[in-house]
């Protein structure tokens, strides 16, 4: 959910709808949804984006805008990888083999998936349904993501969860953890004796006339994404044993058929899965506000269910309003520290409801900005101090060298901090796992700022310390 880029950003997410009330109103017309969407491409910079408004069994407008890094233009056909959205899709794959008899939703999933097994006794209790609400007591620190990530498939990846354990007793604590929708993944693939995005095609995707949609990029192939660098947006691939990851990360579609997703999501048009199970995937647990890839969000007053995903170089962000039948989805074939698809779905949820939303953005570029001005800054110092090195060497020529030693500390503090960085980053997002190839991609500007700001402290202290030797040799 969108944990790490909210918070590396400097200030909280704003709503970018106005706070004026109105009465519902007719459904928005395309024009007015057009208009948002550049005033709001425009606002936050980002090179592309596509959306898609439903309301009850129909599209209200589906469009693309700007253009990907081909140089072609973003439209509503264009695939976009969309990231943990996966799980919602993810979700309904199982709860479609719940309700043809040939998966148990609260028994365990080591009787039904004999292959998933841990170092952990507790395992063996693991439901179906904890995975899908992510009460398994799976979280990323427990499990070596490295080597199931490098896994060419979902059985390698079951595979490299044997060594590990359970952070919590299944059942009594929510994480986040993408370890439980491979899992689910996994799961329909043993259950349904296919390949799971074949079962996908067939069984969600195909149903819901989702022509553009598939797993992975060998059928639907998005272009290059973007990165933010200061203000700058650069064009690069993403890696490719993220990108071909299936149930908790791995669907590419489009902002056409996300209509015909969220259409059915709000229980209109074509149904794959019984109203029964369709509530379940909605319905938050006692334990926290996350059902099965949806949940609960608050937005100026507004009820929604909601998902977001984040990529390398993608975004994306799902909802429905059951109370209206509204559906929104918002995709960007970029990433950056500040993921602003949740603030262009706040304003679609504005237009909606009659009201004028303002064009989001601005967040990403003043912490840009900063974030530059601190790495000029440290250089800036550092040539400063290189100049004044020898009057520096001179002041501290024959004092103690402990108080000389604590007059170097506070240059090494970056270095510190650098090594210190993806641990820092993990703690800050309740434990996720938070890998050094992660922060070159959508933190590019944080970790280079850190970078420039270690390096300036390392020849700061190192110059004077050159200075200092050769002041006292003079003597």
């Amino acid at each position: 959910m969108r944990r790490i880029m909210v918070l590396m950003s400097i200030g909280a997410a704003l709503l970018v709808a106005q706070p004026a009330a109105a009465a519902p109103s007719a459904e928005p017309l395309p024009a007015a949804i057009d208009a948002y969407a550049a005033a709001a491409l425009k606002s936050t910079g980002l090179p592309g984006m596509s959306l898609v408004v439903t309301h009850g069994g129909r599209v209200v407008h589906a469009a693309g805008y700007g253009h990907g890094s081909d140089g072609q233009p973003i439209t509503a056909g264009t695939p976009m990888r969309v990231a943990s959205v996966s799980k919602s899709f993810t979700a309904m794959a199982v709860m479609t083999l719940v309700d043809a008899g040939k998966v148990a939703l609260d028994e365990p999933v080591a009787a039904q998936l004999p292959e998933f097994r841990l170092d952990d006794p507790r395992a063996a209790r693991v439901t179906v349904r904890q995975l899908l609400n992510q009460t398994s007591g799976l979280a990323d620190g427990g499990v070596d993501l490295g080597r199931a990530e490098a896994a060419t498939d979902l059985a390698g990846y079951l595979a490299a969860l044997r060594s590990g354990r359970l952070a919590a007793e299944p059942g009594t604590r929510w994480a986040y953890c993408n370890v439980n929708y491979e899992v689910a993944a996994r799961l329909v693939e043993v259950a349904s004796g296919l390949g799971f995005g074949d079962y996908l095609a067939r069984h969600v995707f195909g149903p819901l006339g989702m022509t553009g949609s598939a797993v992975g990029d060998g059928v639907v192939r998005p272009a290059r994404g973007y990165n933010s660098l200061f203000g700058v947006w650069v064009a690069r691939p993403e890696l490719d044993r993220f990108s071909a990851r299936g149930g908790a990360g791995g669907v590419v579609t489009t902002a056409a058929d996300m209509g015909a997703w969220l259409i059915s999501q709000s229980g209109a048009g074509t149904q794959v899965v019984r109203p029964e199970s369709l509530a379940a995937m909605h319905t938050p647990t006692r334990i926290a506000e996350y059902g099965m890839g949806w949940g609960p969000v608050t937005a100026d007053g507004t009820t929604l269910l909601v998902h977001s995903g984040n990529l390398f170089t993608y975004n994306a962000v799902e909802a429905i309003d059951p109370a209206t039948g509204y559906g929104y989805a918002v995709m960007t074939n970029s990433a950056s520290l500040y993921d602003d698809t949740y603030d262009v779905m706040t304003g679609l949820v504005a237009l909606s409801q009659g009201r004028s939303p303002a064009a989001p953005g601005g967040t990403r570029q003043l912490t840009e900005l900063v974030l530059g001005l601190i790495g000029f800054g440290a250089i800036a110092l550092t040539v400063l101090a290189v100049v004044r090195s020898r009057r520096w060497a001179r002041r501290r020529s024959g004092r103690a060298a402990w108080r000389t030693g604590l007059r170097l500390v506070p240059l090494l503090l970056p270095v510190c901090g650098l090594v210190l960085y993806p641990r820092i980053i993990s703690f800050l997002t309740n434990g996720r796992t938070v890998t050094w190839a992660q922060l070159m991609f959508f933190a590019a500007p944080l970790t280079a700022t850190l970078v420039t700001a270690a390096l300036a402290g390392l020849v700061t202290a190192a110059v004077r310390l050159v200075r200092l030797r050769w002041v006292a040799s003079e003597r």
